[in-house]
Formats: structure tokens, C-alpha cells, sequence
């Protein structure tokens, strides 16, 4: 008897220890199929749109230009008699340069002066005459042809001398032709004549070549997408390669408020200070402008981008699950893009997406990226 209940005890022991045996490897099993099932789940890292697109700068090339340039001709006909100034000299306006000999000038001026001395002498009689007869008149002393003889004498000798005082101011103007000056400020970058030339205002050859360079030009061709960065009073930097690491301050003075119709380009004059003559005109430079970002756009990292055949696509997380979302970008900085349109800054975008990445699959989250 005893023996039996001691055998019914240990079956029972065994029971138990099967059952526990049992119910552990199906928990077991159970968090297998659960860490399976959410291993099966691909993991992602995302990070947050950036608020601003960073600023960029445009580079463009230009030839540096004088503010003023101007050849200088004579106005006079007659032989070089000195010259002043010669190539790399600086000159002020008003400044003479060169002076002619024009003796044929100074003979046709003195003989304009004596003839303008007797019309003006001829004028006097004239006057004192007709003064005479108008007084002679109102007594009936002459006769009012005799009057008007007289007046008709006085307005001619009056046309006539006024004929030679213009005559004598021409020629004055021509004699003051034979100082040749210079226009404005600015440094003589040629002399292409010399004492004893012979000088003809129809002749073709300039006698000096003046350049203003207290402020330089620079003219560049903008492309139309950035039209806006060279607005009128803008800022611009400009560098040479003559002076590595140095930049020279500028700013837009004025653009040719039209597109080329050929280039699709702006052209755009931006004025340089060039005071101590440092930069010479005609040197190749750099332009440099800001291209501010737009406050209301969005950045993304290049890594982000999906290229599929129905267009650019970027993976956004939404409910746990993978949407692909099509987007407009606006411009490219290399490693990361603006975006246009298509995302919201409160968008989770997927990094490094896989190619094969389809629109609703699930996806868990594993980190999320600061930039």
C-alpha cells in the first residue's frame, strides 16, 4: 500500500516537471517568433529637415575696366610744338598736356581783332550820326529821309560789328585749341606723338589716351538663375591673381536690366575703389557674390535622395511605416540639397535608404541624427 502511494508521488513529480518543461519552450518559442518578427522589421536612422539653406557664394570672372577712358585728339591744325606729360603720368582736369603751333590761326586772329576794331569804330560814327539827324529832325532841319538814312546806317554798322566780334570769338576758340588738356582726372596710359608732328584735327591718330582710375568697372555676364544676388547696390567682392588672398570691397552700381537673349546672362557693372592705384585697369579678376539661402526653406543631406523612374523620391517615416514622398529641389550644395518643395520640417526623412525600399513598408526607428 505504502509502496504505491510512493509511486503515485513520484509520477505526479514528473508530471509536473514535464509540464513546467513543456510550458518554458513554448514561452521560449513564443519570444523567438515575437524577436523574429521584429527582426523581420528593417531598422532606419532619420534626421530632421534643417530650417535655412546655408549661404553660398557665386564666382564670376570680369575684365577690370577705367571708370573713364578716352582717347584725346586735336582740335587745331598746326605742328606739335611741346608735349608735357608723357605715359604713367597722373593729371588733373584743366591740366595742358601738349601745345600746337598754329601760326596761320594767330595771323587770321589778329586781322579778326583790327577788323573788329573798325566795325566797332564804324559803329560809334554811326550812332553820333544818327543821334544828329534824329535831334535835326524834330526841328525840321532835314528831311526824314535824311533821318532815316541814318538810322538804317547805324543798325547796319551795329550787324556788322557784332558779325566781327563772332568772328573774333572763333578764332579765339581755335587759338585756345592749340593747348591741348585733359578732360578729367585720370593717368596718361599713351603718347602716340612727339615735337614737330605735324597735327590735323581730320587726322585719325589720337595724341593721348587718358584713364580715370580712382574707381575701376568691372563688367560680368550673371547667369539669369541668379539674377537677384546682383541687384543694384549689392555688395560684391573682387579678387585678382595678382594679389593672392586679398579681396577689394565693390558693389553693383548698375545692371543692363535685361536678359541676353543669346547667353541667358545679366550683364552687371560693379565699381571698385581703386584710390592708391594699386589694381591696373585691364586685370583679370574674380567677382564674388552672396547667394543668400531662403528662410523658408528646407535642407536635407545628399544621402537622403532616392532616384526612382517616376522621379526624385525621399523616404519619410510616418506611423511606423516607410512613405516615399516626391520632392522639388531647388539647389544643389554637394552634400546636402535645398529643397523646393515636397517636405515638412517636421518630417522624419530616412538616411542611406535602400534601393528597393517600397512606399508603406514598416520600418522601426533606430536613431535620429542631429546635423
Amino acid at each position: 500500500m505504502r509502496g504505491s502511494i510512493l509511486l503515485s508521488g513520484v509520477a505526479v513529480l514528473f508530471l509536473v516537471a514535464v509540464g513546467f518543461e513543456i510550458s518554458g519552450r513554448m514561452h521560449a518559442e513564443t519570444r523567438l517568433a515575437e524577436t523574429t518578427k521584429a527582426q523581420a522589421v528593417p531598422a532606419v536612422r532619420v534626421i530632421s529637415p534643417q530650417g535655412e539653406a546655408p549661404d553660398q557664394e557665386l564666382m564670376l570672372p570680369g575684365n577690370t575696366q577705367p571708370f573713364s577712358d578716352t582717347p584725346i585728339f586735336a582740335r587745331t591744325t598746326g605742328y606739335l610744338k611741346k608735349w608735357n606729360v608723357d605715359i604713367g603720368a597722373h593729371v588733373k582736369q584743366g591740366q595742358v598736356l601738349a601745345e600746337i603751333d598754329s601760326p596761320e590761326i594767330d595771323q587770321q586772329l589778329r586781322q579778326a581783332r583790327a577788323d573788329l576794331a573798325t566795325a566797332e569804330a564804324n559803329l560809334r560814327l554811326a550812332k553820333i550820326t544818327a543821334d544828329r539827324a534824329v535831334n535835326l529832325f524834330k526841328t525840321d532841319s532835314i528831311a526824314q529821309q535824311d533821318r532815316d538814312n541814318a538810322l538804317g546806317a547805324y543798325d547796319a554798322a551795329k550787324a556788322n560789328a557784332l558779325s566781327r566780334q563772332a568772328d573774333a570769338a572763333r578764332l579765339e576758340q581755335l587759338q585756345s585749341f592749340e593747348k591741348v588738356s585733359a578732360p578729367f582726372d585720370g593717368v596718361v596710359t599713351a603718347r602716340n606723338t612727339d615735337i614737330g608732328a605735324l597735327i590735323a584735327p581730320s587726322g585719325s591718330r589720337e595724341l593721348f589716351h587718358l584713364a580715370a582710375t580712382d574707381t575701376l568697372r568691372i563688367y560680368v555676364a550673371v547667369p539669369e538663375t541668379y539674377a537677384r544676388a546682383a541687384s543694384e547696390g549689392a555688395e560684391a567682392s573682387v579678387t585678382f591673381d595678382a594679389f593672392p588672398g586679398e579681396k577689394f570691397t565693390g558693389h553693383v552700381a548698375r545692371n543692363a536690366s535685361a536678359i541676353d537673349a543669346v547667353s541667358r546672362t545679366l550683364t552687371v557693372e560693379v565699381d571698385v575703389e581703386n584710390k592708391q592705384g594699386k589694381v591696373l585697369p585691364g586685370a583679370y579678376g574674380f567677382v564674388h557674390f552672396s547667394l543668400t539661402g531662403a528662410r523658408d526653406s528646407l535642407t536635407i543631406p545628399a544621402n537622403t535622395l532616392l532616384f526612382r523612374r517616376e522621379g526624385l523620391r525621399v523616404g519619410v517615416v510616418r506611423d511606423n511605416k516607410a512613405i516615399l514622398v516626391p520632392i522639388v529641389i531647388d539647389r544643389d550644395y554637394g552634400d546636402k540639397v535645398e529643397v523646393k518643395s515636397g517636405l515638412q520640417a517636421t518630417d522624419k526623412v530616412i538616411l542611406d535608404p535602400s534601393d528597393s525600399l517600397i512606399s508603406g513598408t514598416p520600418v522601426r526607428v533606430t536613431a535620429e541624427k542631429g546635423e
